[in-house]
């Protein structure tokens, strides 16, 4: 019974990165739609648009790390 918690536990903390990805898309697509309305300023929202993604992509890893954490320690 314990094993099967820490296993739905470990891949809820994996189901994380599936929320990263739509997150990462949603910035990548909306840089894109403000640099085609205001292409000046596209180094900009370039800037802010890697930002968010780096941002984004740690809970991923935070997430991956505490799967691996759980399913190895436990």
């Amino acid at each position: 019974m314990e094993r099967g918690i820490i296993a739905i536990a470990a891949a809820l903390a994996v189901w994380v990165g599936f929320g990263t990805t739509f997150a990462e898309g949603s910035v990548a697509r909306q840089a894109v739609e403000s640099i085609g309305k205001n292409p000046e300023a596209s180094d900009k929202i370039r800037s802010m648009a890697i930002v968010g993604a780096a941002i984004s992509e740690t809970v991923a890893i935070y997430g991956t790390l505490i799967a691996i954490l759980l399913i190895l320690v436990f």
